[in-house]
């Protein structure tokens, strides 16, 4: 049987420690980074920023997706945004072919790569490698997607739950593109996702796993979940403002564009797509696009909370947000003083 390629752990480049500012959505990542760029220019650096998103990688999914703006791309220098046509599939083993060969060019000329973002299975793939997973099948792929069209996400969770209960655990009953993806490759491998990942040779990346050495990890976690829903609720509210629906129409107009691929499977752009489809009205769209992403946030915690050692900071914290910038100058340093970039 042909699998994927086995993706090995990114080895450290030259010995150079990679700074990665991970967190969930709405946690001020990106802000954190900026701050960061605009100090190391003070000091004669340059720091290029990798995106670590699965949804910043398509052109034409902006405002939903809370992009960088155009100022801020223009101010330092941005990697894997507007990569892809929508239409197109990203997957986290080229995320981290793509990033360790922009690691080692960005090293290479002389500036420090940081990679910023809260993609977590891409997080994974980077720093600790993927398990040989079989690829997609489109004929199984279709089939799935038909069942679960007709008798619903939860009723397939539950099927999946039958089979492999441990990978069910950590799904959402309404996650159709993963729970589609567990069902899939039981179905190409006989056997359960959690058990081709408990047979790989490399770290899994969840539960108990250690932060690579060769990774200076910042990890921003919200304290306060009712603040931080009021945040993403605010800046949703404010994409809405800002033109959202007339975004997604505009991506409408691409007839090759479908519900079913990666992009449109994105947080608020799937509730948009429905909204515009008539399958439901202006107040669902917005409730279920607000669940969406508090249940994303949710999973990237859970993802965050099981890597032991990191380096945590508050965000709604203007103490440790100060804390978090100052760890962040000090990895510099020592990259720095490492790589002798002085």
């Amino acid at each position: 049987m042909q699998t994927e390629l086995h993706i090995q752990p990114m080895q450290s480049l030259a010995n150079n420690p990679i700074l990665c500012i991970v967190g969930p959505t709405g946690a001020g990542k990106t802000h954190l980074a900026m701050s960061l760029a605009e100090y190391a220019k003070s000091i004669g650096l340059t720091i290029e920023l990798i995106s670590m998103d699965s949804a910043l990688v398509y052109r034409g999914l902006d405002i939903g997706s809370a992009k960088p703006t155009k100022a801020e791309q223009a101010a330092v220098t941005h990697h894997l945004i507007d990569i892809l046509e929508p239409t197109e599939v990203y997957s986290a083993a080229r995320f981290a072919k793509d990033a360790k060969q922009l690691c080692a060019e960005i090293v290479g000329r002389g500036n420090i790569p940081v990679i910023v973002g809260g993609t977590m299975l891409y997080w994974r793939a980077w720093a600790y490698g993927l398990s040989s997973l079989p690829p997609a099948n489109p004929e199984i792929r279709e089939r799935l997607d038909e069942e679960g069209k007709r008798i619903g996400w939860p009723a397939m969770h539950a099927k999946l739950a039958a089979i492999d209960p441990e990978t069910a655990m950590r799904l959402e009953p309404n996650d159709s593109q993963r729970v589609q993806r567990a069902l899939e490759v039981y179905e190409i491998t006989g056997k359960a996702m959690s058990t081709l990942l408990a047979e790989s040779p490399s770290e899994d990346g969840r539960e108990g796993s250690d932060i690579p050495q060769w990774i200076n990890l910042v990890s921003l976690e919200p304290s306060d979940r009712k603040q931080l829903h009021q945040n993403l609720e605010k800046r949703f509210d404010q994409m809405l403002a800002a033109g959202f629906l007339d975004e997604v129409k505009r991506l409408r107009k691409n007839p090759d564009l479908h519900d079913d691929l990666p992009a449109i499977r994105s947080v608020g752009y799937r509730q948009a797509w429905e909204f515009l489809n008539g399958e439901i009205n202006a107040e669902q769209m917005r409730y279920k696009a607000l669940a969406a992403t508090r249940q994303l946030g949710k999973r990237q915690l859970t993802w965050l909370r099981a890597i032991s050692e990191r380096n945590t900071f508050d965000p709604f914290n203007p103490t440790e947000m100060k804390a978090a910038l100052d760890y962040c100058k000090k990895s510099l340093k020592a990259i720095t003083e490492i790589s002798n970039l002085k």
